[in-house]
């Protein structure tokens, strides 16, 4: 539902283009920032699955995705390192120990699995890492990887689009 919703939502903008600005002019540093930016807030929504697709179709797909990924990865860090600073604050030490036993069993392939899924749970799960203490090398890698596998899938699909010419 949530890839239904991003194509549609991006062919909209797409069909009205004109409107919102020009991406090209910024580049891939833009979408860099961009992707540090939408990835390191849930206050502040930031499209950057539209991003990567209006990308893809502008500049080397390959590279979009691997620029979007990395940034994304970066921007990531809030939720982990919100987890760290906030795992005090856990009063029940009990749910926290089960959590961390669940995660140091499953929690890198959660990780990955909710990188690849566009979906708004990434961030409550960058959270729990941290607050877990998965290793910060671990979260960067497997969170990277999910997220080149998903900003390489939309990257490409923008290419398609419109290099394509599949709309009128």
């Amino acid at each position: 539902m949530s890839l239904a919703l991003a194509i549609l939502i991006s062919v909209l903008i797409f069909l009205n283009r004109d409107k919102f600005g020009n991406l090209e002019s910024y580049g891939y540093v833009g979408i860099f920032l961009i992707s540090v930016l939408g990835n390191a807030t849930i206050v502040l929504p930031v499209p950057v699955i539209l991003t990567v697709f209006l990308g893809g179709g502008i500049f080397n797909p390959l590279t979009v995705a691997v620029v979007t990924s990395l940034g994304a990865t970066i921007g990531e860090l809030t939720g982990y390192l919100a987890g760290i600073s906030g795992r005090g604050l856990v009063e029940n030490k009990g749910k926290i120990e089960k959590v961390k036993n669940w995660m140091s069993k499953h929690g890198l392939w959660t990780l990955f699995v909710l990188a690849v899924i566009p979906n708004p749970l990434f961030d409550l799960a960058g959270i729990v890492a941290g607050a877990t203490r998965i290793p910060v090398y671990k979260y960067l890698i497997v969170v990277w990887l999910g997220k080149l596998i998903k900003f390489l899938v939309f990257s490409f699909l923008g290419a398609g689009v419109f290099r394509w010419n599949f709309l009128p």
